[in-house]
Formats: structure tokens, sequence, C-alpha cells
């Protein structure tokens, strides 16, 4: 099937690269850069939430849901009031609610306010994702770096439809500490992505990439 299910393999690398708190080094250091990247900064309505926390417990539990971490995290999670772009008000409570909240961040360019993610801002996300798994040692070990590269391919379409197959490619420029040298001496922009559009960027994918329908659903 078309999904992510955790399985005996998952939960067996989530012991294997140190659990949560393995992952919230990782997270912690995307929310790092995510909050003072060029693009994503504009996203942010309060840098101060607990964003690293609930991404790194939302990921542990999808690879083993026999510890729900993030769902009983969320059932108690208080309700916050934000005020967004134009003066409304909005109630964050999940995720689909959350991905609203950044849309209409008071931050936003003008003219910009109520967009939701683009192709650019999808790429930006996963090389500074890749970027900071790689810092903290977690794709160091081969079986992880496989299943959470797929496993980010799987889930980023939840923002952007055309980003998946560009997952292994973002994996690939973070490797390259010339790629994070030259995103850093510009300021932290990623130009050669910011408003490439979709057949332009195509072509940083290897064709039997771009062809395949089957990656990143092989089971673990």
């Amino acid at each position: 099937g078309r999904s992510h299910a955790p399985t005996r393999g998952t939960q067996w690398l989530l012991r294997q690269v140190g659990g949560y708190p393995a992952l919230l080094k990782m997270t912690q250091a995307f929310y790092s850069r995510a909050f003072v990247d060029f693009q994503l900064k504009q996203f942010f309505n309060d840098i101060h939430d607990p964003h690293p926390e609930r991404l790194a417990s939302w990921i542990a539990e999808k690879m083993d849901p026999t510890d729900p971490i993030w769902t009983v995290e969320r059932q108690t999670r208080p309700q916050k009031v934000i005020r967004l772009s134009g003066g409304y008000t909005h109630v964050v409570h999940d995720r689909s609610s959350a991905h609203v909240a950044a849309w209409n961040s008071v931050h936003r360019e003008a003219g910009k306010e109520g967009d939701h993610f683009k192709l650019d801002d999808s790429r930006i996300w996963m090389r500074l994702m890749f970027w900071s798994a790689r810092e903290q040692g977690l794709l160091e070990n081969e079986n992880f770096a496989y299943w959470f590269v797929g496993f980010i391919g799987h889930f980023v379409k939840i923002y952007e439809s055309t980003a998946p197959m560009f997952a292994r490619e973002s994996a690939r420029w973070s490797a390259d500490p010339a790629n994070i040298q030259t995103y850093l001496d510009n300021g932290r922009r990623m130009d050669d992505v910011r408003d490439v559009p979709l057949r332009e960027a195509a072509r940083d994918v290897p064709a039997a990439e771009a062809r395949d329908r089957t990656w990143p659903y092989e089971e673990l």
C-alpha cells in the first residue's frame, strides 16, 4: 500500500538511533535553522512554541505506536488562540490548524498571506531537515537513513503534492558541505530553489528517480 505504517523494523530502528531523545536533538537542530531561514521563518507565528518536541514525538509515535507520546500530548495540549494576518484570530489545536496558522502568519510577505506551502518551501524544509539529521549522526545508520528519507518523502506531500520526488535530492544536498556553506554565505537563502517552477526543478532529479512510482513504499 501507499502508506508508511509502522513495523517491527521501525520500532527497532527507533531504539537503534536512540529513541525520542535522539529525534528531539534532530528537530531542535532543524527548528534552530528553520526559524532563521530567509524563506521558512515567515511561517512561524511564535518560535517559542514547543515545535521541536511536537515534531519529534510525532515521528517517534509513527515509528512505534505502542508508545503514543504524541497522541497523549495532543489530548492534553492547551488550545492556543493566535492573531493572524488581517487581524483575524485562530485556534491552533492540531497539525491541520497549525498549517492554517502558518499560511496566514503575521510574518508572511505582503500579497502571500494565505498561500499554501509551495514546492520551494517544501524543498527548503527537507534540505534543512536532512542536514539536521545528518549533523546529529542519525543518517550514519544506513537503515535509518533509508527509512527516514522515504518517510519524509511520503509525508511531504501533505505540504505539496509534487515535493516527494525531491526528497532524495534534498538528502544528497545535505551531504555536501559546500552546499551548506553557499547557503550560509548567501544569507540563508536557497536561490537555486526559491521560485523555481516544477518543470525546471525536475532537472535536479535523476531520470530514474523521477520515473520511480514504487519509492518510498517498500516495507522496511
